[in-house]
């Protein structure tokens, strides 16, 4: 998969759902994997901000990806 977690390249198969500038939060709607597990995941965030807050369900599964730029948090429900 690369160095990193290319979103623009399955951008017909995510949804943005926010954009900050320093976040984006992606929906994923047509069963991308999850670079970690190899799972579909849920949704995305992928950060560059130095802080950010997460609120995952009880039952919500968390990969991370620690690329050189940005983290990239991947839910699975």
């Amino acid at each position: 998969m690369g160095d990193t977690l290319d979103f623009e390249a399955v951008r017909h198969r995510v949804k943005l759902l926010r954009d900050t500038g320093g976040e984006r939060v992606f929906e994923n709607r047509d069963d991308v994997a999850c670079p970690v597990c190899g799972e579909p995941f849920a949704e995305a965030l992928a950060t560059s901000d130095r802080t950010c807050q997460l609120s995952p369900g009880a039952s919500v599964d968390v990969c991370l990806v620690r690329e050189p730029e940005r983290l990239v948090v991947l839910t699975h429900a």
